[in-house]
């Protein structure tokens, strides 16, 4: 009787099986063909108990391929077959069988069938969530073959499983008492070169991000058409992800995504598959170097103080995780620096509450974020409710308190050599800080937990600036009572003071009490611009006198003794001295500064007036002294003589403003000035045009 052994393959296949297109092959020597593709497992048809016997399983990765780039993986299961060690020769059967393999079953009554055995073949396979059973025909020479002899191999091809998914396929007969193979082997993931460019899940596609002023273009390449793949957007944290993801359907090799500026983030990673089971992921995150992104990052990241009973804490509240540092330092005044406190530098841990190292809260402490050299964000403690004042003096104690110094402008200052303002020279109040220090009217705000060496003190000083003010004030006081002893003492300096001051702010003659002495030539247009001036400047109360001229006086006196009384009284008085020049007093100017050489004769009366004018004024202008003002008629002059250009001169009637401006200095105020510039500009256009 021939020996039949039944054959069944078992595979679990996650997410169903699908139409099945397997294969069966067996070597020279061997027919078989493939009874049931997929038999019910447990219910496979029984065989009799004597047949082949089962010595080897072995199992091979494969594809399972329906287009050049549509291909599945799957497994191939090869059974060697070997001559049972207890079987005698077999009775051949009366009815023969056919086989689909290429090699069909001997027919009944032929010779060689003497010696030939037939059977089926189970193999089961199972993973987690399914199974499927094979059952296989096999046709075997058995002959003079000698027990354990190898007939041949049997391969089943093949088993889909997803990639990198673990499968056990056994191998075994119906009959009791034969041997079942079994063996258990992981498919291979997208990392088989065989499954990179056949495995539609190992075919990633590929991102490319264009950016541009308003939106971000994201464009999904060597997408395959037809397939719906997902795109998601997720920001890439240490403490998790988030984003939704974005399907598009592709309907061709390409296809793009735009997204605001806004949502750029430094952390903002895309993220691309194939909608199948168990793809292979496209990952990209383009903007972590990006300067605009990271300057939207610190917009949008918050600093908050938590100002507790035990203790400072804070928390920072960011989209992306934050490469930064976490510096509390000491800010007294609002505007100014802010010391950073030595060994309390804390590295930004994300999310959530964190410690500072156990400070305590003050109104000077501030917290800053630094990150690649800069502040990036700064909270303070100055506008709370809290222990302590602004004003308080922060000190450092070292190894006890033999060492203290104070902490500001970014060092460490000893007692002995501290000062601030306010408190006078340096090391005036180390015994009392040291006192207070030790007696506890100073308050601890940092001791370190694991150490002594380190200790921070806020020490109030507002008692000792008080003190001092109270001196200062006193030197106030003092001083404004002997400056009124001494306005008592020059009553009299002090009274035509106020009548000067009373008379510049006047409306009516905003120069009265003021005088000026007016020199010009003894020519027409001078005498002309002479009088058109002392009637225009009458009406401001400027008393002016002429020269030459003088009335009664140069009469007396004579002209050159009235003039050099008169330039006299003028700088003892601090008057205005006026110089008017004209053509001729330009040619006596000239002919002053001139070196005379030996048998000149001068062209001038020696006893001209405003020659002697001259050699009054230029000693003095020479010497810096008396209030000199030249007024030339720019019709008539176009320039200053050398020997006068050290006075302040205007070109008449243009400058008229400037000239009306010095007579009025110092006490000019507002722009009262402005009603008599036209008078005096009108009145000296009509002495020149005549």
């Amino acid at each position: 009787m021939g020996a039949l052994v039944p054959l069944v393959l078992v595979l679990v296949v996650t997410g169903g099986r699908g139409a099945h297109r397997d294969t069966l092959a067996c070597t020279q020597g061997l027919a078989c063909r493939l009874l049931d593709p997929d038999v019910l497992c447990g219910m496979e048809p029984q065989g009799p108990n004597r047949g082949l016997a089962l010595s080897r399983l072995r199992l091979e990765p494969a594809l399972r391929c329906t287009g050049p780039v549509a291909c599945s993986p799957c497994l191939e299961a090869r059974l060697r077959l070997t001559v049972p060690r207890s079987t005698a020769a077999p009775r051949i059967p009366a009815a023969g069988h056919g086989g689909d393999a290429g090699r069909g079953a001997p027919e009944h009554g032929d010779a060689s069938a003497q010696h030939n055995a037939s059977g089926v073949l189970l193999l089961a396979g199972h993973t987690y969530a399914s199974s499927r059973c094979v059952a296989v025909e096999v046709w075997a020479p058995i002959g003079t073959a000698l027990p354990g002899r190898t007939l041949g191999w049997v391969t089943f091809r093949c088993f889909e499983a997803h990639l990198g998914s673990e499968l056990r396929v056994t191998a075994y007969t119906p009959a009791h008492g034969h041997r079942r193979l079994s063996q258990q082997q992981r498919v291979p993931d997208c990392s088989w070169p065989v499954a990179q460019s056949a495995v539609p899940q190992c075919q990633a596609p590929r991102l490319q991000v264009s950016p541009g002023p308003k939106e971000v273009v994201i464009e999904v390449q060597r997408a395959m058409p037809g397939h719906s793949y997902t795109l998601r957007l997720y920001h890439n944290q240490s403490h998790g992800t988030g984003g939704p993801g974005h399907v598009v359907t592709v309907q061709s090799s390409n296809v793009s995504y735009s997204l605001p500026a806004e949502e750029v983030l430094p952390c903002l990673c895309l993220q691309v598959w194939l909608e199948t089971q168990d793809p292979l992921r496209a990952t990209l995150c383009p903007f972590s170097h990006d300067p605009k992104a990271w300057q939207r990052l610190w917009a949008r990241s918050r600093l908050v103080l938590h100002a507790e009973a035990q203790a400072l804490t804070c928390s920072l509240s960011s989209p992306c995780d934050l490469p930064a540092e976490l510096i509390p330092c000491w800010q007294p005044a609002p505007t100014g620096p802010c010391q950073a406190l030595p060994g309390l530098r804390h590295p930004a841990m994300g999310q959530g509450s964190q410690e500072l190292g156990g400070l305590q809260p003050h109104p000077n402490l501030c917290v800053q974020v630094w990150s690649h050299g800069q502040v990036r964000l700064s909270q303070c403690l100055r506008d709370r409710a809290l222990p302590g004042r602004p004003d308080d003096l922060l000190l450092l104690e070292r190894r006890g308190n033999a060492s203290l110094c104070a902490l500001e402008r970014g060092a460490c200052t000893p007692l002995a050599s501290f000062t601030s303002a306010g408190l006078g020279q340096p090391g005036l109040l180390e015994q009392e800080l040291r006192r207070d220090v030790a007696t506890g009217q100073c308050r601890q705000i940092w001791h370190h937990e694991n150490s002594t060496v380190v200790t921070l003190w806020a020490c109030p000083i507002h008692k000792y600036l008080r003190a001092r003010w109270v001196l200062a004030w006193m030197g106030v006081l003092l001083g404004a009572a002997c400056l009124l002893l001494l306005l008592l003492l020059k009553k009299e300096d002090i009274k035509g003071w106020l009548k000067s001051l009373r008379t510049d702010y006047s409306s009516e003659a905003p120069l009265r009490g003021r005088r000026a002495l007016l020199v010009h030539a003894v020519e027409p247009v001078a005498e002309r611009a002479a009088c058109a001036l002392l009637a225009a400047l009458r009406p401001l109360g400027l008393a002016v006198a002429a020269a030459p001229g003088g009335g009664s006086g140069a009469a007396a006196w004579g002209p050159l003794p009235w003039l050099h009384a008169q330039h006299h009284r003028a700088l003892r008085g601090g008057d205005t001295i006026i110089i008017l020049l004209s053509p001729a007093a330009v040619a006596a100017a000239h002919q002053w500064d001139a070196d005379p050489s030996p048998g000149d004769v001068p062209t001038a009366a020696p006893c001209e007036a405003f020659a002697a004018a001259l050699s009054c004024a230029v000693p003095a202008l020479a010497a810096g002294s008396g209030r000199y003002v030249v007024a030339r008629l720019e019709a008539l002059v176009p320039a200053v003589p050398s020997v006068l250009q050290a006075a302040p001169a205007f070109a008449l009637p243009r400058e008229t403003r400037g000239f009306l401006r010095a007579l009025a200095a110092p006490r000019w105020r507002g722009r009262w000035l402005e009603p008599y510039v036209a008078a005096v500009a009108e009145g000296l256009r009509r002495a020149v045009g005549e």
